[in-house]
């Protein structure tokens, strides 16, 4: 049996026209059986179980992109809480850190997790990553769910950069995110190229990643010249190292393409 999410039985593209920096409707590639807005509209076909991603409080399941470890900077405490050690900054995030890409390589799931960010901070939840050698960031391959302290960081000014939003690419409505210090919590569905952002018990991104209207969208972006961006509607899952001090726990996910 084919799970998928029980409100979308078809997934027909939408004609759409847009710009990367500008304010996108959230649910601008969404199908109309596709507008629950709040968690408890929500029901999820199929029975597979959750996967804890930081089972045993250990990173097994993780590795630094492009490397077959994890960076040492990434750590867990006592508690089971994952974090980064912005300790030693380099140039480019931290050193020891690197962006933390899952071992396995998903199709159509759920995932959940709560962050919490460090004052004026930045990072990233990416997915559907496509790990070569032809490209060294996850971010060349994977899109990204935005996560920012929308209070102070820079990228607070372009409404396509703030918590929850498709990076550079749909502006997430409601703008729901907690302060600094505060966990949030956040959903990822992916299924058959459909996919939704949710935060804090809200939906606030959907989109279909394929077709014209997508091929457009990358178009109007920032990802333009980067020929492998957004090919893939399915892949591995990165924590961003953006050199600021972030926090996750709760990390499990779920497949729904279970036979």
């Amino acid at each position: 049996m084919h799970y998928r999410l029980l409100t979308l039985l078809s997934l027909p593209l939408l004609l759409l026209s847009c710009g990367g920096t500008d304010s996108t409707r959230a649910d601008s590639m969404a199908t109309p059986e596709a507008q629950s807005t709040t968690e408890e509209d929500v029901v999820l076909e199929g029975d597979g179980e959750w996967t804890d991603l930081l089972a045993g409080g250990t990173l097994d399941a993780w590795h630094k992109y492009g490397e077959d470890a994890p960076g040492p900077a990434w750590k867990i405490d006592e508690d089971g809480v994952l974090y980064l050690d912005t300790t030693n900054k380099g140039e480019h995030g931290v050193e020891g850190g690197g962006d933390l890409v899952t071992d396995e390589s998903y199709d159509d799931y759920e995932l959940e997790l709560e962050w919490k960010i460090g004052a004026c901070g930045n990072s990233g939840l990416i997915y559907n990553i496509v790990e070569s050698e032809d490209n060294s960031y996850p971010w060349q391959t994977g899109p990204e769910m935005q996560i920012l302290d929308n209070s102070c960081h820079p990228d607070a000014k372009i409404t396509t950069h703030r918590s929850g939003d498709l990076y550079d690419m749909i502006t997430g409505e409601p703008e729901n995110v907690k302060p600094a210090g505060e966990w949030n919590k956040i959903r990822l569905v992916v299924t058959d190229g459909y996919v939704e952002h949710w935060q804090n018990g809200e939906k606030v991104v959907s989109y279909t990643a394929e077709g014209e209207p997508w091929e457009a969208m990358i178009a109007e972006s920032k990802f333009k010249d980067m020929p492998d961006f957004g090919k893939s509607t399915s892949g591995k899952i990165a924590l961003q190292d953006h050199g600021d001090p972030v926090w996750f726990r709760n990390i499990r996910i779920r497949d729904l393409d279970a036979k």
